[in-house]
């Protein structure tokens, strides 16, 4: 199958979470909020969010987000969405080139390496837009995507510079990229391709090249870029935001995080979850790949380098977050795959690898029958839920059946994709039906409908994490109350959001809210006092 059409199947799996979802209350509705203030305000290079100073991601995500506000009239998923899933589509693009033109000009000396490889070429692409982290990232509105695609760029370009195939408005490119991945994120997006393109120089003994990839040259294109940005953000927010977004976002995230912060080896824990469902597969083989020294080709050492590099750096920020991790994703399933051609696919380890992920699949159907029978878990008794996991069961014993007796471990791994991808697709019908749980859109149309309905001018909101960003939906600030100001009596005709779990757990505001008229949305409900 040619690679268009997989990229195609990809994209098809994703559409129904990419129409039909609603935002998620932690960060996609805090940027809408934050793209509704920047353009009342008419501001382009300083953020803020509930008015204070929004400092923590640079300017050109926001950008993109604004012109499609602009452009449509309202927020749209969908287009949000594909700030993402077009970013993600190009990693895979630039990977499985590079893998192919790396099978192609390594492995031709090796007509059975090489016979595996051009059968099985479609394996590349498929482990990592399945791949758990990457895949999750390309269905959410974040910064993240976007900023793995420069890094991406960026490297390629090195790389084809290093090998003397490049052109030379790749001189150009190349610190333009890293810009743009420093533009899109933060300094990761710098920092990531200067320390694994240094390290990897040194570790080819070509560091007197430095300054033909970090030279004059692109020292002026960075430089300039970060001029006309923080000349802007003091234009427009002065030294309190400049400070904000150069120490404050920078230097004291990395050293002392003010959030996030988590102990050095917390990437050698989220790393095997980030890499599901080929954990087992791409750790191993990458670490038998470094004890057995098959990491040999030119490609697979600046591999292995990035890969290491980067989760050192990782290790060593305070602020921790296994997002962070993304751009080694990538680079890793690569790698991967360029591994698994120089070993027997029919090794028992490497079976076994592939195998002990279909044993979770093949449980799943009878644990959500079991989990969807609980008072807690009722929601999941949804056709398409069921259907989506029992897709996962099913492609659970196909694996098995071609691991051990067809002996096809490429097209067990090819299975598994498939069947990821099938389940995907299902898994985004149900939703709709699931969307009061996902985010507030539902119980902010109920309430705005009940505040017609009854002439009432605010909306209260009791023990609701981050609610004031529910103003992208209302139209207008909410007022957080106390549990105080939910007792008093005086107070009449107000519309009170608040979590379920609250009236259920405090016997006080049962009792305050027990005759009320309540309305449930999801885990929410909506009570008029």
């Amino acid at each position: 199958m040619k690679n268009k059409y997989i990229y195609l199947i990809w994209f098809i799996a994703l559409l129904p979470a990419i129409i039909l979802r609603d935002y998620t209350p932690n960060n996609e509705l805090r940027y809408l909020s934050i793209v509704d203030e920047a353009i009342r305000n008419g501001s382009f290079f300083t953020f803020t969010n509930q008015g204070e100073i929004y400092a923590d991601k640079p300017p050109l995500h926001f950008w993109l987000m604004m012109t499609g506000k602009l452009l449509l009239g309202e927020h749209r998923m969908w287009y949000y969405a594909l700030l993402s899933v077009i970013p993600a589509l190009v990693v895979l693009i630039i990977l499985s080139k590079w893998i192919r033109e790396e099978e192609e000009n390594v492995l031709s000396g090796d007509s059975g390496i090489t016979q595996r490889h051009r059968g099985n070429q479609m394996t590349s692409p498929l482990m990592l837009m399945t791949t758990g982290l990457f895949v999750g990232v390309t269905l959410v509105v974040r910064m993240d995507m976007l900023m793995n695609m420069f890094i991406i760029l960026s490297l390629y370009t090195f790389y084809k510079m290093f090998q003397g195939e490049g052109r030379k408005r790749d001189e150009c490119l190349f610190p333009l990229y890293v810009f743009l991945a420093l533009f899109s994120k933060g300094p990761l997006g710098m920092i990531i391709p200067f320390v694994s393109t240094t390290l990897f120089l040194l570790y080819r003994k070509r560091l007197p090249d430095f300054k033909k990839y970090w030279g004059w040259k692109s020292l002026l294109i960075i430089l300039s870029g970060c001029i006309v940005w923080f000349s802007g953000v003091y234009i427009e927010g002065g030294n309190d935001y400049l400070n904000n977004l150069l120490v404050h976002q920078t230097v004291d995230r990395g050293i002392n995080s003010f959030h996030h912060k988590e102990p050095f080896y917390y990437y050698a824990i989220s790393i095997w979850y980030s890499l599901a469902p080929w954990s087992l597969l791409a750790i191993g083989l990458f670490i038998v790949g470094i004890v057995k020294k098959r990491i040999n080709s030119t490609l697979e050492q600046f591999f292995a380098t990035i890969i290491l590099s980067t989760l050192v750096l990782l290790s060593l920020i305070s602020s921790k977050l296994g997002i962070y991790s993304l751009p080694a994703i990538p680079i890793l399933i690569s790698l991967s795959i360029l591994l698994l051609g120089k070993f027997n696919p029919q090794n028992g380890w490497i079976k076994l690898a592939v195998a002990i992920p279909a044993i979770p699949l093949i449980l799943s159907l009878p644990a959500l029958i079991y989990l969807s029978g609980t008072e807690e878990l009722q929601y999941l008794a949804n056709p398409f839920v069921y259907a989506g996991v029992g897709v996962l069961t099913l492609t659970g014993l196909l694996m098995i059946y071609f691991l051990y007796l067809k002996k096809r471990t490429y097209g067990a791994i090819n299975t598994l994709a498939f069947g990821f991808l099938a389940a995907i697709f299902l898994l985004g019908l149900s939703i709709p039906q699931l969307n009061s749980r996902i985010g507030w859109g539902n119980l902010c149309e109920k309430a705005v409908e009940l505040s017609e309905e009854h002439g009432i001018a605010d909306y209260w909101v009791y023990n609701i994490k981050r609610a004031e960003n529910m103003d992208v939906y209302l139209g207008k600030d909410i007022i957080k109350v106390d549990k105080e100001d939910i007792l008093n009596e005086s107070p009449k005709n107000r519309l009170l959001m608040l979590r379920i779990k609250d009236i259920q757990n405090d016997p006080d505001i049962l009792a305050a809210v027990l005759n009320k008229t309540q309305y449930q949305i999801g885990e929410h409900a909506i009570v008029i006092l």
